[in-house]
């Protein structure tokens, strides 16, 4: 006997959003940390050399419900170069679903790097509907700060390096409590040795990579982080989309 989870072709926006929300709590003190990634069945987190090849159009949408929901969208510096990001623009049904619950029309966009190797011609800057954060470390390089400072705000989140708890710290200081982080692996490993993730939103694609992409997340934690199962459903093409929250 097959046993299969509920397709989410049954499901309407509204009920998929219950769905991803039921445990989290955006209004707590500490914030909300939730994390979205896909992989292959075989654990890559790429094919062809990104992400964006894994997941189909299920995970896509909840990508996009994701988004939707979220205060701020935050994503390391070498990801959002590697997959080709723009400016933090929703689609005109997630503004007038944010609108019809009192948020903002679109969430912000904040960007992780210690090195501040962004463009600030990049319409990730130019095009923005809403003014990103760039979070970096106080000794970063001055004049690529006063670039960046230009079309963003600029905020030291630890002394040589980037602290992952002041990036959280930072953020929930600024009102953005519902923190949705899409990558990318490294940052993860930190955000899992710090423990600051307490939820991990996974779509598993049935393929299998059998080359030498790496894994979602990469560094060292000191020790396993449990995590507890919220949902399983299934996508077009058998891909699951799996909600995990931290069971603390």
């Amino acid at each position: 006997m097959t046993h299969l989870p509920d397709p989410i072709a049954d499901l309407s926006d509204d009920e998929v959003l219950d769905a991803y929300t039921d445990a989290a709590d955006g209004t707590a003190d500490g914030g909300w940390l939730r994390v979205n990634f896909v992989s292959s069945l075989d654990g890559s987190a790429t094919a062809a050399g990104k992400s964006g090849s894994l997941g189909g159009d299920d995970d896509l949408r909840v990508f996009d419900l994701l988004r939707r929901v979220a205060d701020v969208v935050l994503v390391a510096a070498g990801t959002v170069r590697d997959e080709g990001y723009g400016p933090m623009v929703l689609h005109d049904a997630d503004v007038a679903w944010r609108r019809a619950h009192g948020l903002p029309d679109h969430p912000v966009f904040a960007i992780v790097t210690g090195s501040l190797g962004l463009d600030p011609a990049s319409r990730v800057f130019t095009e923005a509907p809403v003014r990103p954060v760039v979070l970096t470390s106080a000794s970063a390089d001055p004049s690529r700060r006063h670039a960046l400072e230009a079309v963003a705000d600029v905020v030291s989140c630890g002394e040589d390096a980037v602290d992952p708890a002041q990036v959280r710290a930072a953020l929930v200081d600024r009102g953005l409590r519902t923190i949705h982080c899409e990558g990318g692996p490294s940052f993860l490993g930190a955000l899992v040795a710090a423990d600051l993730v307490d939820e991990l939103c996974l779509s598993i694609d049935p393929s299998l990579e059998g080359g030498d992409g790496g894994r979602i997340v990469h560094g060292s934690s000191p020790e396993l982080r449990s995590m507890r199962l919220a949902h399983v459903l299934l996508g077009a093409g058998d891909v699951l989309l799996t909600r995990y929250v931290r069971a603390r």
